[in-house]
């Protein structure tokens, strides 16, 4: 615990604090830290108990009555998320797996309506998939506005409200008397759907940073599945029920998870859980002057409304200035986007071999097994990963742009499976097999971009991952909407009567070109990383601090935090940084002081 004082609760003095860190991390005087306390170490996965409690000590009978005392994370590490038994944290992540397959099935079924809304409001099926596109575009920009929220008034109660949104803007679709109503409700479900932004955010809260990359692998099968989940449950809706149903549905499953939310999945927001804490043992009387971070330091004191903007547009800014980011984020987004692209193609390929809607659905299920080839493939390869990090503390490669190395044999797949799905979609007499193994190859790829991109920017831009990972996250999402329209128009007016054939050729290229990124940034990593401000100032701070302190370890994974980790300035702008919690993972206090770095990097 450390001692704030009355009449400057949570103001820390910078010099002072990076001090006190300097004493407690010389190992001639204290005892060796507790993995996860450092961000440049990187230490293999393995069981470590409660931590010792601090030299420095302040009980209520030797401060003054006026005094309060922070709670910090190692003096209630046993009630943290971190602690919780492994039964639990994966109960908890089967249902945050539920509510994310629930948020991008809603982004897939609504397209099984299309022709039923066209013909109920007298539109065209191309406006009709307006519904479908607006919904992904308000979804990319929804899941950043409510990350940071997570982060301050805890994820259960956020994701409990975006949830509660997301249900009740069904119901004006479900409703509504015309198509502009229809479109007002799609859009702000959209807007509610707080994503992975939220969800993947609690992997951080629950497990250390070198144990999060199989529930992490977990959590994005779900994101991806959810996405073909819609179309192949779709396909009966559309063949026997009302369009309608299409957003009842989506309706009936979306109060199913949140009512599992509700009564299953605790807080897991460290500075939630240690408010929470405080107050116990305060009223207890076993600690009268102790506090948690949120409770010295209220939200509306921590932040300005320029910083909460700076806050958000961080990614964007992220996304369009670093070439590792945006080259990424592009690959990602665009692979995400022919998923979005084939549900409309499907229709066009499928029907010539005489399809039914429900078959045209079921026709998706390569994809998922293509999902799963991939999901499973990651077991090996990050086991591999973590071998190699660990023998190669000092190999800045090894602790980088190792994570990528799975990808370098999938990530081909994408214009493999992209070739074969063009040149086997022109109808009998090929048969129809060809178009599904195509697909579930492109599965694989999909799955696996996804995955490996997330973990490689988590590692390459530390405390500013968040921003780089909700680049990615928003390019997905974003990408899926912007193309999702001109879908159907570009596979049917290009390439005269080889239409299909062409236009999925015209994607292999794209794919190739994007594909190719990937071995260079692989490759040439740490070049580009030291023209990059934000990671070169990482790297420096990392090597700065391993100087001297032998039982550390370089580049050890700073932060987990999927999608946005938000209020970033927390760290990044050098203000009170709550015990060195970065959601849910730990840093150092001396690397939350990088106001004047922050100020140089944005002052044009």
């Amino acid at each position: 615990m450390s001692q704030v004082p009355s009449g400057r609760s949570g103001s820390l003095d910078p010099e002072k604090h990076t001090q006190e860190d300097s004493d407690q991390t010389d190992p001639e005087n204290s005892s060796p830290e507790r993995p996860g306390t450092s961000h440049d170490e990187i230490i293999p996965a393995a069981p470590f108990s409660k931590p010792a409690t601090p030299a420095r000590q302040f009980s209520k009978t030797n401060a003054p009555p006026t005094d309060k005392i922070e709670l910090k994370e190692e003096d209630a590490w046993e009630e943290l998320g971190f602690c919780f038994p492994m039964w639990k944290k994966w109960t908890i992540l089967t249902i945050i797996f539920l509510v994310q397959t629930s948020m991008n099935f809603n982004t897939s079924l609504y397209s099984n309506g299309i022709g039923g809304i066209s013909e109920e409001f007298g539109v065209s099926a191309q406006t009709a998939r307006a519904g479908a596109a607006i919904f992904l575009v308000t979804y990319a920009f929804g899941c950043e506005l409510w990350a940071p929220w997570s982060e301050e008034f805890g994820r259960k109660p956020i994701l409990q409200l975006s949830l509660g949104l997301v249900n009740i803007w069904c119901l004006p679709v479900a409703l509504a008397p015309n198509f502009a109503s229809l479109m007002v409700g799609r859009a702000l479900g959209g807007l509610s759907s707080a994503g992975g932004s939220v969800t993947l955010g609690m992997i951080a809260d629950i497990f250390e940073p070198d144990d999060q990359q199989y529930a992490v692998a977990y959590i994005v099968f779900s994101s991806v599945g959810g996405s073909i989940l819609g179309p192949i449950i779709g396909g009966f809706v559309e063949e026997y029920l009302h369009w309608r149903w299409t957003i009842w549905i989506q309706l009936i499953f979306g109060v199913f998870v949140q009512v599992l939310h509700l009564l299953f999945v605790p807080e897991t927001r460290t500075t939630i859980l240690l408010d929470r804490i405080a107050q116990k043992r305060r009223k207890s009387g076993q600690s009268p002057s102790l506090y948690g971070p949120n409770e010295i330091e209220p939200f509306w004191r921590r932040f300005t409304f320029k910083e909460l903007i700076w806050t958000w547009v961080r990614p964007f800014r992220m996304f369009l200035t670093e070439p590792i980011v945006l080259t990424l984020s592009l690959l990602s987004g665009f692979s995400d986007a022919l998923i979005f692209m084939q549900i409309q193609s499907f229709v066009l390929v499928y029907r010539q071999w005489g399809f039914s809607t429900v078959d045209i659905g079921l026709a998706f299920i390569p994809i998922g097994i293509g999902y799963v080839i991939a999901w499973i493939s990651f077991v090996p390869a990050i086991q591999r990963n973590r071998k190699e990090r660990a023998l190669k503390p000092g190999d800045e490669h090894a602790q980088y742009e190792s994570r990528l190395w799975w990808l370098l044999y999938t990530a081909p797949c994408l214009p493999i499976g992209l070739i074969i799905f063009a040149w086997t979609s022109g109808g009998p007499p090929v048969h129809w097999i060809g178009t599904m193994v195509g697909s579930a190859i492109i599965g694989i790829a999909n799955y696996s971009i996804y995955m490996a991109t997330i973990d490689y920017m988590i590692c390459a831009y530390g405390p500013y991952s968040a921003s780089a990972t909700g680049g990615n996250g928003w390019s997905r999402d974003f990408l899926a909407g912007v193309l999702t329209v001109p879908a159907t128009p570009f596979y049917t007016n290009i390439g005269g009567a080889r239409h299909l054939e062409i236009a999925s050729t015209i994607l292999f290229c794209i794919s190739l070109l994007l594909v190719c990124a990937v071995y260079a940034i692989y490759y040439y990593g740490p070049e580009l990383r030291k023209r990059s401000p934000f990671a070169e100032n990482l790297a420096s701070k990392v090597t700065s601090e391993d100087h001297g302190t032998p039982h550390r370890r370089i580049a050890r994974l700073p932060s987990n935090e999927i999608g946005y980790s938000g209020f970033q300035h927390r760290h990044e702008h050098g203000a009170h940084n709550h015990g060195g919690m970065i959601s849910g993972t730990y840093m150092k206090s001396s690397d939350m002081n990088n106001d004047r770095f922050m100020t140089e990097m944005y002052s044009t």
